[in-house]
């Protein structure tokens, strides 16, 4: 395995540079600010009670953090190309931290927002590009795998920390439990982020080169938003937010409506096993395919991990009232959809260029946000005007499998010319 520190100094300051420790520190980053969305769950109840709000006015406040999130994402990245991304990032996991704290002594529905969704979902966001566009510098040979692994800290970060808070609410109460843990977490990632450098010209001369097409061109973002290709993925990436979310987003709901929710399946409620098994799968996915990707191909891997969401969800439907394959099913869905977080962000570096990274990726996360907008609140409209479910999953297997053809049919081609163009 080659390392920066088979060709940098034995030193502290080697060490530092060093990749793989960078992973590790980014992968931290990214856990200090995973809670305020894995674990929102958590305080509904609890807070619905203290602000007297009912629980779709509190729910504007997930709402704003997902859309402050990504929709900011272009500018945030830029700061992080121009002021560096350790003093943005750990700017940014301050803000996530301070949101629970300033969260903790909200009187009102609307101090609530400001503090939670605002500065939380302002927060969240510059961590999470800065850290992708940090992964996609320092691992040009497997830019998937590393993009994968950092966005696997995020979806998992809250595994470690769901116990902890459930248990401080009960026995801490609220306020406790969010300025304490939103203490915690920004101190941790504050500290994490000190370590962060991004690779200098020599490192970049010294690291291995992609074992598959890298463009040589280096486009900001001005000129990556004219090019067809960029629409594409950005259309690609907004079709599987979409798909994935119109299904997940309402699992609970038609879990119910099957029959299946509280059916025992190897001892434990179906619903429960299946949201556990999901978290895990939705995890794992993102390096796992990341790693394959860096082998055989971006839009080979996404052909075939989209074409298996589509067909999870097709056999999902159809064996509805099984509890057993609704578990297992419902964990291959989660598979298929979460590498959308490694794929893309890789596959746009490998197109437009390393020297912009942070911000090109700000641009196409807004994809993220739009498919959060578009995800539930779509299949939920479809159900009520229709009553049956069938829509909803017809609706997101016909996006799932017309984003696989697309992946093999145009965007690999496409990006082939591109590449020739650009001196491949």
């Amino acid at each position: 395995m080659t390392t920066l520190t088979q060709t940098a100094p034995a030193s502290a300051q080697g060490l530092l540079r060093n990749r793989w420790f960078q992973l590790l520190i980014g992968l931290i980053c990214m856990m200090a600010i995973s809670s305020p969305q894995y674990v929102w769950t958590l305080f509904t109840k609890p807070l619905t009670a203290k602000l007297g709000v009912p629980l779709s006015e509190l729910q504007i406040t997930f709402s704003m953090l997902i859309v402050l999130q990504t929709f900011f994402s272009p500018f945030q990245g830029s700061l992080i190309e121009r002021f560096g991304a350790r003093r943005l990032i750990a700017i940014g996991t301050f803000m996530s931290g301070l949101s629970w704290v300033l969260a903790a002594q909200a009187s009102t529905i609307g101090m609530f927002y400001l503090a939670y969704g605002l500065v939380g979902g302002l927060g969240t966001g510059i961590v999470y590009v800065g850290v992708v566009g940090q992964m996609v510098r320092w691992f040009p040979d497997r830019r998937g795998f590393a993009v994968g692994m950092v966005a696997a800290g995020y979806g998992m970060g809250a595994i470690l920390t769901t116990f902890p808070i459930s248990a401080s609410l009960a026995s801490a109460g609220l306020e406790t439990t969010l300025w304490q843990f939103g203490l915690v977490f920004a101190v941790i990632g504050v500290l994490a982020a000190q370590a962060l450098r991004s690779p200098d010209a020599s490192h970049a001369a010294a690291m291995p080169a992609p074992a598959i097409a890298a463009s040589k061109l280096d486009l900001a973002p001005r000129q990556m938003l004219r090019t067809p290709l960029f629409w594409l993925m950005f259309v690609m990436m907004t079709m599987m937010s979409t798909s994935g979310l119109m299904v997940t987003s309402q699992m609970a709901t038609f879990a119910r409506d099957f029959g299946v929710a509280n059916v025992m399946v190897f001892g434990l409620a179906a619903l429960p096993l299946a949201l556990t098994i999901d978290r895990l799968t939705n995890g794992l996915t993102r390096p796992f395919f990341g790693w394959i990707s860096d082998r055989y191909g971006r839009e080979n891997t996404m052909f075939f991990a989209f074409a298996l969401e589509g067909v999870a969800m097709a056999l999902w439907l159809a064996t509805r009232e099984n509890a057993v394959l609704f578990v297992l099913l419902s964990g291959i869905v989660f598979f298929g959809w979460g590498e959308i977080f490694s794929l893309f962000p890789s596959t746009l570096t490998n197109t437009f260029g390393t020297r912009n990274a942070t911000a090109n990726y700000g641009w196409l996360y807004i994809s993220q946000g739009i498919g959060s907008i578009f995800g539930g609140p779509l299949a939920a409209m479809m159900h009520e005007k229709t009553g049956s479910w069938h829509p909803v999953f017809g609706t997101a297997i016909t996006l799932d499998i017309l984003t696989a053809c697309l992946a093999l049919m145009v965007l690999k081609p496409w990006r082939a010319r591109y590449l020739a163009k650009a001196g491949k």
